[in-house]
């Protein structure tokens, strides 16, 4: 198997405490952080000791875990992770804390499963247990025992489970213990000892392990210690709130005997009651002549006139009498008496005083007020007393309804035991306490709660229908013993343990002794009326169980009726399986889903990793045929529906058990307290018919034995999956497959719920068509009946019905069965099956059938299987043993494939590739919708989900199992490609192989083949990128896959061409010439909107994105190519807003230039020998603004002569109208529009141009709806001098001003002209203009007034421009200057800085994007939808895209900006450090969208507040790349720090 790991991820507010998560001994457990607990120091703490501190297990005290990080990735949490090697067995909590708070900020359970050993070598796992419960008391004397349990071993069970083995209470319930500390005398002379022995050699010798329940929850009536410690037991001394109860229960016994006594007979009620009308008479006769004299509501109400009397003294003592308004009367409520004696509730005498104390109007004296205050007084009082009488009422009414059902099912209910006559044996109604003393009358027997034999009054214990477990019945906040809800059981008295061992130390002591002894002889234990045990209890008797036997198998059957509840006492106690039954299916059906809920994995499913996230499941089932304390099933369905019900349940993946009696077809229930015969002994040669003795031929014995046997070689060799057909409405066929031998076991039943009216009849039923062959019928078996004698049931011993015996044949070959006739498969098929068709299987035949798969099959998985090798897979060949690999090449394919080839392999959307015009496009899947991408990544972002959660039902499976066609896709799609046909040949290859295996396995095999491609793949991707993305952080490599996203060849939208003497540009062959062409790749803005064509390469997208997803990556020939191919494109001083190839470029934006060169300022700074860009030569495709385009090589110029010419023509002006203005360009542009304006300040150095009519930055969203009057109106224009703009000047003319300085640029200065004369203008001159005039022009202070400068919305802020014609536009708070701020920090008052961004948090930051407008202004509409077209203009066609939803890239620059301010404020370690918190805290959120989303990229944005906003592009370069900037910051800044 290997390492097995399993990864459980803590998120922030998440208490598991009711998800169940099951672990083995020897693998590992790590703990992760979620996205939401990225910025915290987290303190995970478990109560699982440290493997090397040798210290025992103690449940409330905690450890707390180291965290490991992986190398160099302290400037990132995503990878943290802190492990346990588990070695101990048991249930363990785990709870996190953040930061310096000791608040619980998450917390659950894991339980590792205990190891049950047969003898030293053999083990039983839990999905081979077949156990059998036998009756303790029915075993006879000690002696006896293994003739008597010998049965369970002929018969084929593996484990025994005793009821109690302790004395008997006089009921001689199993379950109602009189002494937990003695043997059941009926054993003989034995002992704890001997017993314990016996346990022993059955286990080493007959391999035999077992269970005892135990009983915690009460004990009988007459055990001797319950007289000396009565605080035990929940009596009227410690439990007074019982004593209404108490007086209701005798009244309703009393009434029972004047029942009995016809003392209501001329009322029409006799004791006979076997009609619905006499019913109804016993309903009024209790309601309105027994229950009223008893008065029981006084047990809640207070003496009216004593209380008044002690309020009127209290009123005469008062020194105040209190203002009549600030009466408050409702307030004074009664107090319940905490001795429940009779009137004996007081009210609160300040409250009292408070409020009826008060000042009275009309009155003449003071005695005067005083006797009005004691009237309203008594007035109140009495309306508390009628309230408590009401409440009574209500209360009696729920008991009087729940004892007329209760007579009902035992006197008229079909269900029920049909009584007629009442008598004290049969009575109306069980007591719900023991008294023991005389029986006397009502009033007499109430005294005895004010006597000292109050204590022995003791309540019983039972079950309470619907009642919420987590509750004890018993105390004073329950109703139930008043309500008479509970089901009691008359023999046992309800045990009162307290909190701790303290509050009960006899008890508590008793019981640990009593449970250690039970540990010490069995190897587990069923804990008896689990849901009715407090928790705290039971936790700390199975701690103790557990040190005594470690590997102890725990077992309960609860009845909670709800899953959540279930996992809460599983995770708490470390229960190991729970009970479930059979018997509680009403048909076929419900029995089926039964076998494929309670265990297994269904057939066909995925291959998982060693390493892989924990995942939560149900508890583990012990699956039973019939539980020892329900109804026998001959009675409830028919004789032979027992051996089909069995022969399901076996095929379980589960444990599976039945009770003695069942295999002996035993036609009664074995009562668990009436019941008190023998068993029968083992003689293997004993008659059908014997009283005394039993062999395997009684019952169905010599079936069960085989269905135990195929259980236990089914669980022990790996047939883990599971797959149930229902053929008809009777017939269940149930599939055992084993995933590494891929045979099968598939048995068919015929369940008989009712008695069939033909025993031998068959009919028509379906042919079974087996994907395999047939290698034998294990089984083929049928009940008959028999010349034997009628049933007489045995006074002395538990016998079953000798009349029917079971017909069986096991191993038989194919055409000899009797059952069904199996034809000849056609291997020549597509698809070949093995066709049955029964010709003889009457009700209760079960047929089971061995299949192995077709020979050609075996061939093809023995091929997969090598191919999966290579990809770590530890698969076995179909035989167990190790594949070996056949050396295939896929690592030298993927070697030699480059990132631009990887572009194709794993992503492209469909219009990438449909632009290759070769046919090919997107894989669409009925039901599900077109994958994402073409490549891998469109399959591995579906089957990651459906692998994870076993989803074969998902339609992507489905696609799989009824053709060809995804697979022959993934190969064709990249054989079409010159640079991928060799991976598509091998996938093609790899593949070829399914087309020859059952359909039901080739989603697991091709999932197995993507994913191991996929990853190897994705390595390739990483080793290929710089070491900080191949040594980083899965978000950080999460994010650089985006370089790998968005960089191709797109055939419809190709890069310029670049200079010819340029070296080492890569070439590719033209797919429709046939010719070598150049094989630099473009850049998608984002996808699917902006993948191919036109609107592929923007400009501004293009360089904002370049440092992130180039230069951090390590990508740099890639960037070079880029920036020197815009610059070829130049034309008016400026590089192209759309590319179109450059020869249909478009140059209608200011800042794409900007960013350009800023681009190449980091890519200067951040190459080795980056400096030599600028030598690098430039091919001009338009030398001259009014040419056309020139071929590569035309005309040349080195880079840094492109670059000053940029700032020249800035200097100089530029002005010109865009070619082809009009529709044709752009349809939604007024005429004035296509005129570009753009200069530079000179007294500033501020950049500016625009106009009201354009929008030439990346806000630039032009309107569109004629109806709402937004057609060629821009909703952003910002013209004037953006700041982002004059920030990128900045850090560029600062930066050229340094090259010319080192001799690396040959220029100092532009030429420029003012008021007509020329002068040069230095760098050095314009970046310190620039600078002395940045923080007056932008900065609005913190104190600026408002009502002098009604244009300012917010203070503190910087302006979002400087001069714009629409002049409240400079003043609104947008996020773009955080961009100056970074590319320019010098500009900023680091205080300033502070509070502006500060700010900007507070106002913009949403959850995964900036908004692009304050919500307090005017102009703020946060949700973008782009198909409104109506009258709203703010909104109509998207007009609203920049102003207000939340754009994702600008977080890297806003986070970018706050590290590097948080080092120059007053104190830089302190604010560094939080900074650095916040910002993990909020990418936390981007990489829960990077790792989940389809298209595993960042979004352009989202709508408010996060919302997705679907007119969006899924994933964006620009996103991606300006958060892998900040990680690249964040790594720079820890390294620093």
């Amino acid at each position: 198997m290997g390492e097995q790991i399993r990864g459980l991820q803590l998120n922030d507010g998440e208490h598991q405490v009711s998800r169940l998560f099951r672990l083995e001994k020897g693998w590992t457990l790590q703990f992760g952080l979620g996205p939401s607990l990225q910025a915290h120091n987290v303190h995970i703490f478990v109560n699982y000791p440290p493997n090397d501190s040798h210290k025992a297990f103690d449940r409330k005290v905690f450890y707390e875990l180291v965290w490991k990080c992986p190398d160099d990735q302290g400037y990132d949490n995503t990878d943290r992770f802190c492990e346990i090697l588990l070695s101990q067995p048991g249930s363990f909590q785990y709870y996190f804390t953040c930061d310096h708070s000791n608040t619980e900020r998450g917390s659950g359970y894991f339980q590792v499963d205990p190891v049950l050993h047969v003898n030293h070598d053999t083990v039983v796992p839990f999905d081979c247990i077949t156990l059998q419960t036998f009756l303790a008391k029915c075993l006879g004397p000690f002696p006896e025992w293994e003739r008597r349990l010998l049965v369970a071993k002929e018969t084929g069970y593996n484990m025994i489970h005793f009821t109690p083995i302790q004395e008997l209470g006089a009921s001689g319930s199993a379950y109602s213990l009189r002494d937990q500390l003695k043997l059941n005398p009926s054993f003989g002379d034995v002992s704890f000892e001997d017993v314990e022995s016996f346990s022993r050699r059955w286990r080493t010798e007959m391999g035999l392990l077992s269970i005892c329940d135990v009983v915690w929850n009460h004990t009988s009536f007459d055990s001797p210690w319950l007289r000396e410690h009565p605080e035990c037991a929940y009596n009227l001394g410690n439990s007074p709130h019982l004593r209404p109860a108490f007086v209701l229960d005798r009244a309703l016994w009393h009434a029972t005997l004047d029942v009995i006594a016809g003392k209501y007979e001329e009322m029409g009620l006799s004791r006979y009651i076997d009609r619905e009308d006499q019913l109804e008479r016993l309903r009024d006769v209790i309601s309105n002549v027994v229950l009223p004299p008893h008065k029981l509501e006084q047990f809640y109400q207070v003496d009216i006139d004593a209380e008044v009397e002690r309020f009127k003294r209290l009123v005469e003592a008062a020194d105040r009498i209190h203002p009549a308004h600030e009466s408050a009367p409702w307030k004074v409520t009664l107090k319940q008496d905490p001795t429940y004696q009779r009137l004996g509730c007081h009210v609160d005498d300040n409250e009292a005083l408070l409020h009826f104390n008060i000042s009275r109007e009309l009155v003449e004296d003071e005695a005067s007020r005083i006797d009005k205050c004691c009237q309203a007084f008594r007035h109140h009082l009495a309306e508390l007393n009628h309230h408590a009488h009401l409440a009574m009422n209500d209360d009696l009414r729920h008991a009087v309804n729940n004892l007329m059902s209760n007579v009902r099912y035992h006197h008229l209910e079909g269900h029920g035991p049909r009584l007629v006559e009442v008598t004290e044996k049969n009575p109306l109604v069980k007591s719900y306490f023991q008294i023991h003393g005389p029986i006397t009358t009502v009033r007499e027997e109430e005294a005895l709660m004010d006597s000292d034999h109050a204590p022995l009054i003791m309540a019983n214990n039972g079950w309470v229908m619907g009642d919420d477990p987590l509750k004890n019945f018993a105390d004073p906040h329950s109703k139930v013993y008043l309500r008479r809800e509970l089901l009691n059981w008359g023999d046992s008295i309800k045990l009162r343990y307290g909190e701790t061992p303290k509050d009960c130390p006899y008890l508590w002591n008793r019981m640990l002794e009593y449970t250690r002894s039970v540990a010490r002889i069995f190897h587990g234990v069923r804990i008896d009326n689990c849901h009715s045990t407090p928790i705290h209890v039971a936790q700390y008797l199975l701690d103790e169980a557990r040190r005594v036997r470690p590997d102890l198998y725990v077992i309960a059957e609860l009845f909670t009726a709800s899953e959540d509840i279930d996992n809460l006492f599983v995770n708490q106690l470390g229960i190991n399986s729970l009970i479930r039954e059979a018997m509680s299916a009403g048909d076929a059906h419900e029995e089926g889903r039964l076998v494929y809920r309670y265990g297994g994995e269904p057939v066909g499913s995925f291959i998982q990793p060693p390493k892989r996230p924990l995942m939560p499941c149900i508890a583990h089932a012990l699956f039973m045929d019939v539980t020892h304390d329900n109804r026998c099933p001959i009675e409830e369905r028919s004789v032979f529906d027992p051996l089909p019900s069995a022969a399901l349940v076996s095929m379980a993946s589960c444990a599976t058990g039945s009770t003695k009696g069942f295999d002996e077809l035993v036609p009664h229930q074995i009562h668990v307290v009436e019941d008190s015969r023998l068993y029968r002994s083992w003689n293997p040669e004993a008659p059908i018919d014997s009283e005394s003795e039993v062999s395997l031929d009684s019952g169905i014995q010599p079936a069960k034995a085989a269905l135990n046997r195929l259980h236990h070689m089914l669980g022990h060799s790996g047939y883990t999956q599971v797959y149930v057909d229902q053929l008809d409405e009777d017939i269940v066929a149930v599939t055992r497959h084993c995933p590494v031998s891929h045979k099968s076991v598939i048995l068919v039943a015929r369940t008989s719920f009712k008695h069939p009216h033909n025993i031998s009849y068959t009919g028509h039923i379906a042919p079974l068509c087996i994907p395999g062959l047939v290698e034998e019928i294990i089984l083929e078996a049928r009940l008959v009946p028999t010349e034997a004698p009628n049933y007489q049931r045995s006074a002395t011993h538990i016998n079953g019905l000798p009349g029917f015996q079971v017909d069986m044949r096991e191993h038989i070959q194919i055409f000899g069965s009797k059952m069904v006739e199996v034809h000849k498969v056609d291997e020549s098929e597509r698809d070949p099956v093995q066709e049955l068709d029964f010709v003889s299987f009457p009700p209760g035949s079960v047929i089971a059938f061995r299949v192995s798969l077709l020979p050609a099959a075996r061939a093809a998985l023995s091929s997969l299987r090598s191919c999966l090798g290579q990809f770590g897979y530890r698969v076995r060949s179909l035989s167990g043993s190790s594949t070996t690999n056949n050396n295939c090449n896929f690592y030298s394919i993927a070697s030699k494939l480059t990132l631009a080839d990887l572009n194709i392999i794993l992503y492209r959307c469909i219009a990438e590739e449909e632009s290759d015009g070769n046919g090919s496009g997107g894989y669409h899947i009925p039901k599900h919708g077109d994958l994402v991408y073409c490549g891998l990544q469109g399959f591995m972002s579906v089957m990651s989900e459906i692998r994870l959660k076993n989803d074969l039902g998902h339609p992507l499976c489905d696609n799989l199992r009824q053709g060809d066609w995804m697979f022959e896709y993934v190969a064709n799609r990249l054989k079409l490609h010159n640079r991928t046909r060799k991976m598509g040949k091998w996938f093609e290859v790899a593949f070829g192989p399914l087309r020859c295996i059952p359909r039901y396995l080739i989603p697991c095999y091709f999932d197995a083949i993507i994913t191991g491609a996929y990853r190897a793949l994705i390595e390739v991707c990483w080793d290929n990128m710089s070491s900080f993305i191949s040594q980083g952080s899965t978000f950080v490599r999460a994010l650089a896959l985006g370089s790998v996203q968005m960089c191709g060849h797109v055939r419809n939208a190709p890069l310029p061409g670049l200079s010819p003497r340029l070296e080492g540009v890569p070439t590719i062959l033209d797919q429709g010439t046939g010719r070598k062409v150049q094989g630099a790749l473009t850049m998608a803005a984002g996808l699917p909107h902006f993948a191919a064509g036109f609107m592929r390469s923007w400009g501004r997208d293009t360089f904002i994105s370049v440092p992130g997803l180039l230069l951090v990556t390590g990508r740099y020939d890639d960037a070079k190519y880029l920036i020197l191919a815009y610059a070829g494109t130049l034309r008016h001083g400026l590089i192209p807003n759309l590319l179109g190839g450059g020869e249909h470029s478009r140059f209608n934006c200011r800042d794409a230039t900007w960013f350009w060169l800023h681009c190449i300022q980091l890519y200067v700074e951040t190459v080795d020998d980056g400096i030599s860009i600028l030598q690098c030569p430039v091919s001009r495709l338009y030398p001259t603004d009014d040419c056309e385009p020139q071929p590569a090589g035309f005309v040349e110029q080195p880079l840094h002569d492109v670059i000053q010419e940029v700032l020249q023509r800035h200097i100089e002006g530029i002005g010109y109208r865009e070619r082809h203005a009009g529709p044709g360009l752009d349809r939604n542009m007024s005429h004035e529009g296509f005129n570009v304006t753009v200069g530079v300040d000179l007294q500033t150095g501020f950049p500016f141009g625009g106009a009201e009519k354009n929008c030439g930055t990346w806000m630039d969203k032009m309107g569109e709806s004629e109806i709402a009057g937004t057609k060629g109106k821009p909703a952003t224009p910002r013209d004037g001098s953006p700041v982002e703009i004059v920030g990128l000047c900045k850090a560029t003319i600062r930066w050229l001003t340094q090259m010319n300085k080192a001799g690396h640029y040959p220029y100092d200065s532009v030429s420029a002209k003012e008021e007509g004369k020329s002068f040069q203008l230095t760098f050095d001159e314009w970046n310190r203009k620039i600078q002395a005039n940045f923080e007056a022009k932008f900065w609005v202070p913190s104190d600026v007034c408002k009502e002098t400068n009604p244009l300012v919305n917010r203070a503190g802020i910087y302006k979002d421009s400087f001069g714009a014609s629409q002049f409240w536009a400079d003043y609104q708070l947008r996020c773009n200057f955080p961009i100056a701020m970074v590319v320019a920090p010098e500009l900023f008052t680091p205080k300033n800085a502070w509070t502006a961004l500060t700010l900007a948090e507070e106002v913009l930051l949403g959850p995964l994007g900036m908004r692009t407008l304050d919500p307090s202004d005017w102009a703020y509409n946060g949700d973008y939808d782009n198909s409104y077209d109506g009258p709203d203009a703010s909104i109509a066609r998207g007009f609203n895209y920049h102003q207000g939803p939340e754009w994702v890239w600008p977080v890297g620059f806003f986070l970018r900006a706050k590290l590097h301010f948080s080092q120059l404020q007053d104190d830089p370690k302190t604010t560094f450090d939080l900074t650095v918190r916040s910002v993990h805290q909020t990418l936390g959120r981007h990489y829960r969208a990077i790792i989940s989303a389809p298209w595993r990229g960042l979004p352009e944005l989202t709508n408010k507040d996060g919302a997705v906003c679907h007119h969006s592009c899924p994933t964006q370069a620009w996103s991606m790349s300006c958060l892998l900037e900040v990680m690249h910051d964040l790594h720079k800044g820890m390294q620093k720090a």
